[in-house]
């Protein structure tokens, strides 16, 4: 009988026997493979703590105890066990369950997670909120290696040590990058200082020893420094020890009446105590054991699912053979849908001739849903354009031997993991730590060389402080290569990277630039290292256009290029959204307007001039930016018409329209095609706001005023 949709909460897992436990364990797996290989996700961090979870959540009351998850996707298996079983199929969709922690699906997700290394922060504050109120609620965090080593981790664990607050740290190593292995010395150690009668027996040995008179104190602080040098000879936890919390490990993380039983004990302590677990990343899934990178992040390889659950996997998650690996008789291959959104529709004919596009766009056949099959298929091929950023680093890289590439804990998401293959000695990860990878990159700016620092637009966030007062002040060469621009999708209000551009536009000496499409960011990207000024470099996950190659060049900064001539209407759109401002010109067509169409390329500098005049005698014009409008490049482009009316009159009858995402709330998960749709900004959501806005005007277009 299947155990997990029976359970009515973590609650019932106390009723369970030892192999009614291991069952669900096999259960756990099997429901997040499958959901997976359908809706995309973070399979491997998920299926390494099956048994963290059962064990968390057997011995913890949540939601009145607390289970912090630090990043949040290694929580799958903590959804399935806190009542989101029946809506699971809808992970990472529309209206479905994040693929984090998210306190509007349920209490027992205390913080909206998404960023690493902020669980021990909020772990601390809701321990101290608890020593304030003097309440029992127990706190307990789960961190991953890789997040502990950014520094608001560091940082917390030495508040946490200083404090002594209480609460339980546990440490889920999966990549083997904190410690080597450790023998049965230190899981021996580790027994030890759990007993209550090591414990009990320190304390009252030093408190009969400090009564010696005259050489009381000292043989107290030989003795502790004794113990300290036991610990530290078999142990790898001293830098935890010396923080002040109490370290235990490594304990076998798969192991669930183990680790059950370490727990128990360590939540009983009166002070910090991090314990720390070795866990298989993948585990039950053999692929993604052999291949943890691919099958860490969002994005994953195609996954192939036998028909029968028990061909793969038995209760206890191990393998039976290798029938995970591939398909067995009757099975079906199911590929992940992760980027159905990322093959973005090629451009109409309209700019076929003039700029080389592909002819037989699927809009000119009944908008963006109306594709052929041919046509997505081959859109599906076209690389992303992390692809085409990492493909021409590697050229400049070769040319210029000042380039280095560094990221933050993604050389793979960012595509600097080519880069490192080619160029090791020029290539830096300094793990989750934007702060450090920025100002770092000024550093290397200052002494001559020329750094490019990769990061997703949500995780550059984190270094605001530092792309302020150290690469604007300083006017460092520093390229700031902002991956996963505007929507990126699945991973909800977290990751969205929606905020960066307006941040970005305040500050001082920043050039901030996008492409219309994969070659243009080729170009941008030379531009960037061909001049010495702070350059941002923004452009989304999605994948190109297909545009045949050609020769990069260096552009002028702060030029835009008109694309479209008209009469009535002018677009002037930011990034690959300029791509769609083509299509909607072309929709507005047959309805009797004539748009024009400008790719600014720039958002700062903006090209002021040609936008005036293009924008002369037109009767509206639209800004377009998958980015909040707020502060953002329609807001600079309103700015500059506003200063031109003061003086000239011609431009006191024209009308702005921006449109991109509004700053008054987040944008939650979905497929990206999807968000578009419900935002309005794809072509046909952007033809509707037009005429809509042209309606509340009440113009007609200059032709049928003059027939």
């Amino acid at each position: 009988m299947p155990i997990l949709e029976r359970l009515t909460g973590p609650a019932d897992l106390r009723g369970l026997s030892d192999e009614e436990l291991d069952q669900l364990a096999g259960e756990l797996r099997d429901t997040i493979i499958r959901t997976v290989a359908v809706t995309g996700g973070h399979l491997g961090s998920s299926l390494g703590v099956v048994e963290i979870t059962l064990a968390l959540h057997r011995l913890l009351e949540s939601p009145r105890d607390k289970i912090v998850w630090d990043t949040g996707h290694q929580a799958y298996a903590h959804k399935l066990l806190t009542g989101r079983l029946d809506r699971f199929h809808t992970l990472r969709q529309i209206d479905g369950i994040g693929g984090f922690p998210r306190r509007s699906e349920s209490d027992h997700d205390v913080m909206d997670g998404g960023h690493a290394g902020t669980g021990l922060s909020i772990a601390e504050g809701l321990a101290t909120s608890r020593d304030i109120r003097h309440s029992m609620e127990r706190v307990a965090v789960v961190v991953g290696d890789a997040a502990l080593m950014s520094g608001l981790s560091l940082e917390a664990l030495n508040d946490i040590g200083h404090r002594q607050t209480q609460l339980m740290i546990v440490l889920n190593d999966n990549e083997m990058s904190i410690s080597p292995a450790v023998g049965a010395i230190s899981k021996y150690l580790s027994e030890i200082k759990l007993s209550s009668a090591w414990r009990q027996g320190r304390t009252a040995y030093d408190t009969v020893t400090e009564r010696i008179p005259v050489v009381g104190s000292r043989a107290v602080e030989l003795s502790r420094r004794v113990r300290q040098s036991v610990v530290s000879l078999a142990q790898a936890g001293q830098l935890f020890e010396d923080l002040g919390i109490t370290y235990i490990g490594v304990m076998p993380g798969h192991d669930r009446a183990f680790l059950e039983e370490t727990f128990r004990r360590a939540l009983t302590l009166n002070e910090p105590v991090l314990v720390h677990v070795r866990t298989q990343k993948g585990k039950g899934y053999r692929p993604a054991e052999k291949d943890q990178v691919s099958f860490h992040g969002a994005a994953l390889p195609p996954i192939d699912l036998p028909a029968d659950t028990h061909d793969r996997i038995n209760p206890a998650g191990h393998h039976n053979g290798d029938a995970m690996a591939s398909s067995a008789a009757g099975g079906a291959s199911v590929a992940s849908t992760r980027d159905a959104d990322a093959g973005a529709p090629p451009s109409s004919s309209v700019m076929a001739d003039r700029r080389g596009y592909p002819h037989g766009s699927p809009l000119e056949k009944g908008g963006s849903r109306g594709a052929a099959p041919e046509a997505a298929a081959e859109a599906k091929k076209t690389p992303n354009y992390t692809a085409f950023f990492a493909k021409e680093l590697l050229e400049l890289g070769a040319e210029d031997r000042r380039i280095v590439g560094i990221t933050a804990g993604m050389p793979t998401g960012t595509g600097l993991a080519k880069f490192q293959a080619r160029f090791p000695d020029r290539f830096i990860d300094v793990g989750i730590a934007e702060q450090h990878a920025v100002t770092l990159a000024t550093g290397l700016a200052l002494g001559g060389m020329r750094p490019v620092v990769a990061l997703y637009s949500t995780f550059l966030q984190r270094a605001f402080d530092q792309t302020v007062h150290d690469v604007c002040q300083n006017d460092a060469p520093v390229v700031l290569a902002v991956d996963r621009a505007g929507l990126v999708g699945e991973d909800g209000t977290s990751h969205q990277g929606m905020f960066t551009l307006p941040a970005q536009l305040m500050l001082p000496n920043l050039v901030v630039a996008s492409p219309k499409d994969e070659q243009e960011l080729r170009s941008l990207l030379r531009t960037a290292f061909a001049q010495d000024h702070p350059f941002a470099l923004h452009y989304p996950r999605d994948a190109g256009f297909g545009v045949p190659e050609h020769a990069p060049e260096v552009l002028p900064v702060g030029r835009g290029e008109v694309l479209l001539e008209g009469r009535d209407l002018l677009f002037v759109a930011f990034g690959p959204i300029t791509m769609r401002a083509v299509e909607v010109a072309a929709a507005l067509e047959p309805l009797g307007w004539s748009a024009g169409v400008i790719n600014a390329r720039y958002a700062k500098p903006l090209d002021r001039q040609l936008i005036l005049d293009q924008a002369r005698g037109k009767r509206l014009v639209v800004t377009l930016e998958e980015s909040v409008v707020r502060g953002g490049f329609g807001s600079g482009v309103l700015e500059a018409f506003e200063e031109a009316r003061a003086v000239d009159p011609a431009y006191r009858e024209t009308h702005v329209r921006l449109i991109g995402i509004a700053g008054d709330r987040f944008v939650d998960h979905g497929a990206v095609s999807d968000l578009r749709r419900l935002l309005r900004l794809d072509v046909p959501g952007i033809t509707g706001q037009v005429v809509e806005t042209l309606e509340l005007l009440g113009v007609a277009p200059r032709a049928a005023e003059a027939s």
